[in-house]
């Protein structure tokens, strides 16, 4: 598996991570602890260095599980985990108070079972608390020991600028796919402009470009999907489209769907790392073996004509959760 660097201050990871959010939340039933500690050591035998949870995902289940599976490897590994959200519970609205910043740094620290995070996001904006005083925060707990770099997810341009100019700004964390390239407008020139590393999350389109998903499809009662636009019936029927290019594509290159969605993302930037997640281990197999996978300038010029022809139906969060994002 190839390195990439995320921001200025050295901080390497491979080229894919491992998102490990849906092993414990989001996607249904959390997945049995042995299986989901099978799966994140079998990454890291494959090469995955980099590995993202947050005291949200549970919440705190994700951490711990994180923290017995990586124990025997802990100093050859990246994790990232997250703060802002009160109580842990993204129900219960952010909190990115410096006192909470800390009291979920020092949380973490026991649940992963290590003594420095390496990457600490702000999960999302929180406009009760400026920015200053979040980076500043975090500055603190990187010259204390307990925090290598900072990252930020679902941030704004602004709140970007504003965040770096106190702490250098490691990652931005946010949602990137061939479904959703909003990230383009000014996300990405804003990156390139700081030197600051980004880690798409839901790269496979929380499944659908896989092409494992259609109209058809019948989510657990417990499964976040169910409420996202972009995943009602019609709106899943309208964007087949996509799904058959993608299919078609694959079939030409002798590969899957999810490793064209993959290989796409990486070869946009040099300093993009895809973090897609599963609960299953053929499927943590193949979507490592898109870093084989070699997009010509011919096959990527295919895909944007492809893309430019069809229109995405369905916003990508319900309007409560949109408010969250983007500030």
């Amino acid at each position: 598996m190839q390195k990439r660097k995320l921001g200025n201050g050295g901080l390497e990871v491979s080229a894919i991570g491992l998102g490990c959010m849906g092993l414990s939340y989001g996607y249904g039933p959390a997945t049995d602890k042995s299986a989901a500690i099978e799966l994140i050591r079998r990454a890291y035998e494959l090469g995955v260095t980099f590995f993202d949870t947050a005291e949200a995902y549970g919440p705190f289940t994700n951490e711990e599980l994180l923290g017995e599976a990586l124990a025997p490897f802990r100093d050859k590994v990246v994790i990232a985990t997250k703060f802002g959200f009160t109580g842990g519970k993204v129900s219960d609205g952010m909190d990115s108070r410096p006192e909470n910043i800390r009291a979920v740094a020092e949380a973490s620290l026991r649940r992963l079972n290590t003594d420095v995070i390496d990457l600490f996001y702000q999960h999302r904006v929180d406009p009760n608390v400026p920015m200053e005083e979040v980076a500043g925060t975090v500055k603190d707990l990187i010259n204390e020991g307990k925090v290598r770099h900072f990252g930020m997810s679902e941030a704004g341009v602004q709140s970007i600028r504003r965040a770096h100019a106190v702490q250098p700004v490691a990652a931005l964390q946010s949602e990137y796919s061939l479904w959703w390239r909003e990230p383009e407008q000014e996300i990405l020139p804003l990156l390139e402009e700081l030197g600051i590393g980004f880690v798409p999350f839901s790269p496979l389109g929380k499944g659908f470009l896989t092409g494992a998903i259609d109209e058809n499809t019948q989510f657990d009662s417990t499964d976040f999907r169910n409420v996202v636009p972009r995943f009602g019936e019609d709106a899943r029927r309208a964007n087949r489209g996509l799904v058959e290019v993608l299919g078609d594509l694959a079939t030409s290159k002798g590969v899957t769907r999810a490793q064209i969605a993959i290989a796409w993302l990486l070869a946009r930037k040099p300093w993009i790392a895809p973090i897609p997640g599963t609960t299953k281990l053929h499927r943590l197999e193949e979507n490592l073996g898109a870093a084989n996978v070699e997009l010509t300038f011919a096959d990527l010029g295919e895909i944007e004509a492809v893309l430019a022809g069809i229109k995405i139906e369905g916003d990508r969060y319900p309007a409560h959760l949109q408010q969250r994002v983007g500030r």
